[in-house]
C-alpha cells in the first residue's frame, strides 16, 4: 500500500516533531581541525592520561571511535579542556597510525590479541638469573613478538650476584641480541642504571618480564623521581613472583633522553596472532637463502625441502643462526613453561 500519491510534493510529507527538542542525528562527523596531538601515558578504567604540549591531560575516548581503543604510546588528537587542571576532562577524537605494535594473547589458543604498547622502538626483555629461575621459552616468545611487531629487542639480565649469566648468554649470542647484565648493588649505586640508560637513549623502550624478576626495581632506578611500588616477593613453592605493576605506564627518562614504558608482569605470552612466516624477517642474513624454498615453506625442521639447509651448508650463513631461527619458529607450538 502506498503511503503517498504517485507524485508527492513537500506538502504531502509529514514530519514528526522532535519531542526532546535537540538536534537530529547526523552521519556527518566533525573534522576537529583544532585538535591537539598528545601521547598516551597510561590507561585506567576508560580514563587516559596523555601528555599534550608538556601538560598532563586526562581524557576519554570519543564515541565516534567505536571499538578502536587507544593504548600507552599511541599518538592521539584531543579536543576539549586541555588545561590539565584538576577535575577537567578532554576527549580523544583520533588515533594516529602506529609505527610498531607489541601484542600478545593469553595463550596460543586464544584468538583475542591484546596490544601491550604502541610506537615503541625497543623491547627490553627483563629476566632474572635466579630467584626466580630464568625461563628461556618466555624469552623466545618475547623475541618473536618483538620481531613481529617491528621492535628491536634488548635482553636485560638481573640478579647476577646470585647466578652467572654465561650459560644463558651462550644460548642467545647467535641471535645477535644486545644484552646488559645487572645486579642489586650496581642498581643501588647507580652504575647499572647508567649503563642501561645508554641503551635507551633517544628511544621509547617497553619493559616486559614475568613477575619477580626486578623489572619495576630497574625502572625505579632509571626514573627515580617517579618510583613505582615494588615488593619483590617470589613464591617459594611455584618460584613465581607477585604482580607489583597493574597497568602500563610511560615515564620520561631524565634530561629528556627517551621514554620507559613499564608494563605489568606476565606469566604467559601467547603468540596466536603471529604468522610464523614473518619471523624470518628478523634474520636478514638468512633471507636470501629462502628464494629457492617451495611455496608455503615454514623453514622449520619439518620442512625437508627447505632451501636454508643447503644455503647454510654452502657457507653463506652461520649454522647457529639457522638453529636460532628454527628454535623461535617452534616456540609458537610450545606452551609457556615447557
Amino acid at each position: 500500500m502506498r503511503r503517498y500519491g504517485k507524485n508527492p510534493d513537500e506538502d504531502d510529507i509529514r514530519v514528526r516533531p522532535n519531542r526532546k527538542g535537540n538536534r537530529p542525528r547526523t552521519h556527518i562527523r566533525p573534522k576537529h581541525e583544532d585538535a591537539e596531538d598528545g601521547m598516551v601515558l597510561t590507561v585506567d578504567r576508560g580514563r587516559l592520561t596523555c601528555l599534550v604540549d608538556g601538560r598532563t591531560v586526562v581524557a576519554m575516548k570519543a564515541r565516534e571511535l567505536g571499538r578502536k581503543a587507544a593504548v600507552v604510546g599511541d599518538t592521539v588528537s584531543i579536543v576539549g579542556d586541555l588545561s590539565g587542571e584538576k577535575d577537567t576532562l578532554a576527549r580523544i577524537v583520533r588515533i594516529a597510525s602506529r609505527r610498531t605494535v607489541l601484542r600478545r594473547t593469553a595463550d596460543d589458543d586464544d584468538p583475542y590479541e591484546r596490544v601491550v604498547v604502541a610506537n615503541a622502538d625497543q623491547l627490553a626483555i627483563v629476566t632474572a638469573l635466579a630467584d626466580p629461575e630464568p625461563r628461556p621459552r618466555m624469552i623466545d616468545r618475547c623475541l618473536v613478538a618483538a620481531y613481529d611487531g617491528g621492535l628491536t629487542p634488548l635482553l636485560v639480565l638481573t640478579k647476577s650476584d646470585l647466578a652467572s649469566p654465561d650459560k644463558l648468554l651462550e644460548a642467545y649470542t647467535p641471535l645477535g641480541v644486545p644484552y646488559i647484565v645487572t645486579n642489586r648493588e650496581e642498581l643501588e649505586n647507580g652504575g647499572a642504571a647508567e649503563r642501561v640508560r645508554e641503551q635507551l637513549d633517544g628511544k621509547i623502550t617497553a619493559f616486559v618480564g614475568h613477575s619477580g624478576v626486578g623489572k619495576t626495581t630497574l625502572v625505579n632506578a632509571l626514573v627515580p623521581k617517579d618510583r613505582r611500588r615494588t615488593t619483590g616477593i617470589v613464591n617459594a613453592v611455584t618460584g613465581r613472583g607477585r604482580h607489583t605493576t597493574t597497568s602500563a605506564l610511560a615515564l620520561p627518562l631524565p634530561d629528556g633522553r627517551g621514554w620507559v614504558v613499564d608494563t605489568p608482569g606476565v606469566r604467559s605470552f601467547g603468540l596466536h596472532h603471529v604468522d610464523p612466516s614473518r619471523v624470518i624477517n628478523a634474520f636478514p642474513d638468512l633471507q636470501p637463502g629462502t628464494e629457492n624454498c617451495p611455496r608455503g615453506c615454514t623453514h622449520d625442521t619439518d620442512q625437508p625441502e627447505c632451501a636454508l639447509d643447503a644455503w647454510v651448508a654452502e657457507g653463506h650463513a652461520d649454522p647457529a643462526r639457522l638453529d636460532s631461527l628454527r628454535r623461535l619458529l617452534s616456540t609458537r607450538e610450545r606452551r609457556e613453561g615447557d
